[in-house]
């Protein structure tokens, strides 16, 4: 009667088991779609911010009323709200700074 007992707790266990197996897949499945999904959303989201990036540079010109090069400057939106165009190799070197101070900061 114990073996018996002790067989049937195993089968119970193999069984919860495998429930818990397909449970887990159909839970990998729905999170393999939603991350497929938030892929596709974030592909989509850069593409439209390059585009306005883009259609915002072609408008801009520069002290002369000539049009600015977007390779050359970046738009950059401060926490006050206020848009300046920067040109690229500062921001680069900004970056560099401040990457500097969160390390000596850590």
């Amino acid at each position: 009667v114990s073996a018996q007992n002790c067989r049937k707790h195993k089968l119970n266990a193999i069984l919860n088991l495998e429930e818990d197996i397909c449970k887990l897949q159909t839970q990998k499945k729905s999170l393999k779609k939603e991350h497929a999904q938030c892929s596709r959303s974030i592909t989509q989201m850069k593409q439209k911010l390059n585009n306005l990036y883009c259609d915002i540079s072609s408008r801009l010109r520069d002290d002369q009323g000539r049009p600015v090069n977007p390779h050359q400057y970046v738009i950059h939106c401060s926490s006050n709200s206020s848009v300046f165009i920067i040109p690229k190799h500062l921001v680069k070197s900004e970056q560099k700074q401040d990457n500097k101070k969160e390390r000596k900061q850590k």
